[in-house]
């Protein structure tokens, strides 16, 4: 589909086709709500003026869920829409994890660390229910990447900062660098903005240190002739594991990994790389159980279980949309 408009006139014309009752709301993923919208809400012009004005902490997300928006607005009139924002479930962070260290001028301006991938980090705690442990971390492995520790169902802290760029290595994004390399570039390369953005979002990660692929699956096929390739894998798997290691002490200690994302359910051999890394700190794995992939693949014993569960994003923001709209209790008294 070559652009959002595309998109959401299929979805019409595919509901029209099967003859389905017609949709009663429209629940939507924005990935950065900025500094004022820390809450999934409905979606009215001054949320709509919000997630516009936050656009410029997630240029490679935003854009196109407003485009969505607007598109559905015009093929739905007056059906209501949700915004469902993956910075949600990082809105309690304490200061200690959420603040930089930059001027108090800045930070007014809404400069902090917002995390993301809260959707997904949602979906895991939910289907842990009644065994949510007290001290969680979330691995979302996948084109994008992050961490997020979580303590009685709470983030405290999350690999991802004021933008999706920052923390792990990824697909095409750099993660985090010394700034004095943006600096170094803009100085001596004479880079621009734009150039930098390119750069740190489309040209680095795992597509600029292998010069293969941003896909993990084509660089394990290269690993065996091809050196940069296998390194581009072994420092994903590092620093992911530095940033595990990371969350442990954040939590003061872990009961269970739970791996999820593309990366994160699918692909056996990060994980046993990763979990190589933290052997010493109790994380271990069974070699049959991770081969197979979902559930429990820990060793019964270990001191952390370790899981492998699916990212439910779009469930997700399905049950908001539907708890928001008063859809729930609509169905409840109906079923009553």
């Amino acid at each position: 589909m070559a652009n959002a408009g595309d998109a959401v006139g299929r979805i019409g014309q595919w509901l029209a086709d099967r003859q389905s009752p017609p949709p009663r709301v429209i629940g939507h993923r924005v990935v950065h709500g900025g500094p004022r919208l820390r809450e999934h809400g409905l979606i009215d012009a001054q949320v709509m003026a919000e997630l516009e004005a936050a656009t410029v902490f997630a240029p490679l997300h935003t854009p196109a869920a407003l485009a969505v928006i607007r598109f559905a607005e015009k093929h739905f009139p007056g059906l209501p829409q949700v915004a469902c924002l993956d910075t949600c479930f990082h809105a309690a962070m304490p200061l200690v994890s959420s603040t930089l260290p930059l001027p108090r001028e800045l930070r007014a301006e809404g400069i902090q660390r917002y995390g993301f991938h809260g959707l997904s980090c949602e979906s895991i705690v939910r289907q842990l229910g009644s065994a949510l442990p007290r001290r969680l971390i979330i691995a979302h492995l996948g084109n994008g990447a992050s961490i997020t520790a979580v303590r009685q169902g709470i983030s405290i802290d999350t690999s991802m900062g004021l933008t999706p760029t920052g923390g792990l290595i990824m697909g095409t994004r750099s993660g985090d660098l010394d700034p004095g390399v943006l600096v170094h570039l803009m100085r001596e390369m004479k880079l621009d903005a734009t150039a930098i953005a390119d750069l740190v979002d489309h040209r680095s990660g795992l597509l600029g240190l292998s010069g293969v692929s941003s896909d993990m699956r084509a660089l394990h096929d290269a690993a065996a002739t091809n050196g940069e390739a296998r390194l581009a894998i072994e420092m994903f798997c590092y620093r992911v594991a530095k940033e595990l290691g990371a969350m442990i002490v954040a939590l003061g200690g872990v009961d269970q990994i739970v791996f999820t994302g593309g990366i994160g359910e699918h692909d056996a051999q990060v994980r046993a790389e990763v979990c190589a890394h933290l052997s010493s700190l109790g994380v271990e794995l069974d070699e049959a159980r991770n081969r197979h992939g979902l559930g429990r693949v820990g060793r019964d014993g270990s001191r952390c279980t370790v899981q492998v569960l699916p990212s439910q994003e779009d469930e997700q923001i399905a049950r908001h949309t539907w708890a928001l709209c008063g859809l729930a209790a609509e169905s409840a008294i109906a079923t009553s």
